[in-house]
Order: C-alpha cells, then sequence, then structure tokens
C-alpha cells in the first residue's frame, strides 16, 4: 500500500513538471518550471501567459543610466540573455538586431558573468544598437523566478502586455523569431 502512495506521489509531482501549463500562473506573474528537455516553450493562449516584472537595471552602453521593461510599454519585447565570452552568442546577434530592425519590436540583453569594457565592445564591434542590462552577477536575471540562470543564450519574447509568450533555452533564429513576433504584434489588445 505504501509503495502504490508513493508510485501514485510519484506520477503526480512528473505529469506536473512536464506540463507546459504548469510554467506560469494564469494571469498572474511569471513562473518557470523545468520543461521537461524541450528547448523551445511556447504559451498560448494569451490568457495562459504569465507577466514579467521589475526587469531593470545598469544600461550597458550608456554609463550612469538605466534601462528595462519599464521603458517599452505596449511593445513586444525580446529579452536576450548573453555573455561577450559566449560563442552562440556571437552566432545570435545579428540575428535579434535584424528582427528588431525589420519588425519594431525590441531586443533588450541581459548581459551576464561578464567584464564591462568586454561586453561594450563586443556589441560595438557588431554594431549591436539595443541596450543591455549590465548583470555580471546575475541579480537581475534571478528576478525572473525560476529560470535558468546557467542557460546563455536563452530568450524570452514577451507580448505587448510584457508576459512571456516564449522562451528559448537555445541559440534563437530568425526564421522562428519573426514569424512569433510578428504574430504577438498582431494581437489584439486587452479587452477594457
Amino acid at each position: 500500500m505504501i509503495r502504490l502512495l508513493a508510485v501514485a506521489l510519484v506520477a503526480v509531482f512528473l505529469a506536473g513538471c512536464s506540463s507546459t501549463k504548469e510554467a506560469v500562473a494564469t494571469g498572474g506573474d511569471f513562473q518557470f518550471v523545468a520543461p521537461g528537455g524541450q528547448t523551445t516553450i511556447l504559451y498560448d493562449p494569451p490568457e495562459s501567459r504569465g507577466t514579467v516584472r521589475g526587469i531593470s537595471g545598469d544600461s550597458l552602453l550608456h554609463d550612469g543610466a538605466t534601462v528595462g521593461l519599464d521603458d517599452h510599454a505596449g511593445k513586444v519585447v525580446i529579452v536576450n540573455i548573453w555573455g561577450s565570452w559566449c560563442g552562440p552568442c556571437r552566432e545570435e546577434m545579428p540575428g535579434l538586431q535584424f528582427v528588431q530592425e525589420q519588425t519594431g519590436a525590441v531586443v533588450l540583453g541581459i548581459d551576464v558573468r561578464d567584464e564591462r569594457q568586454a561586453a561594450a565592445d563586443f556589441v560595438r564591434d557588431r554594431g549591436v544598437t539595443f541596450d543591455s542590462i549590465f548583470d555580471p552577477p546575475g541579480r537581475v536575471l534571478a528576478r525572473l523566478s525560476g529560470y535558468p540562470r546557467n542557460t546563455v543564450p536563452s530568450t524570452l519574447v514577451l507580448d505587448q502586455q510584457h508576459r512571456v509568450a516564449a522562451v528559448f533555452l537555445t541559440v534563437v533564429r530568425v526564421p522562428e523569431l519573426m514569424p512569433l513576433v510578428q504574430r504577438l504584434q498582431a494581437e489584439p489588445p486587452p479587452a477594457a
């Protein structure tokens, strides 16, 4: 009997971890839950998405300035976690810049485990114009409840209300990002 109860509890626990519906609180704040091996997670319908709040910090490109989500109210925002030491980050930066230029969506980087001058040189050498939060200790990243701090690069795509519509726990590519951003931009605003 005890063995059956233990098996049932394990089954319930595992079922909860594997469901992407568990990853956000409906209508609440974003809560990331391990995706059971998935590297791309889409959150639909829009009502199921959790909101990201309080993401701001020191600007990488503008000394003494603060940059964050609140600067981009009503916009689709692509939050990219990166570091100048990260080879795959070099691969995806031009694509992120291209998507921003082509769609008008905002890319906001979070630069982690980095040295400021190396990171600033990294973006300038690549012609990247979007700003990043300079977050070497990962304090800003820690505000994303449950989000894996060691997955670099990774990307969260936020809808116009800054609810998480997608998470990419790998390099994100233009052919998957562009249609997603355009779909989010075409979503109707919430009913008042």
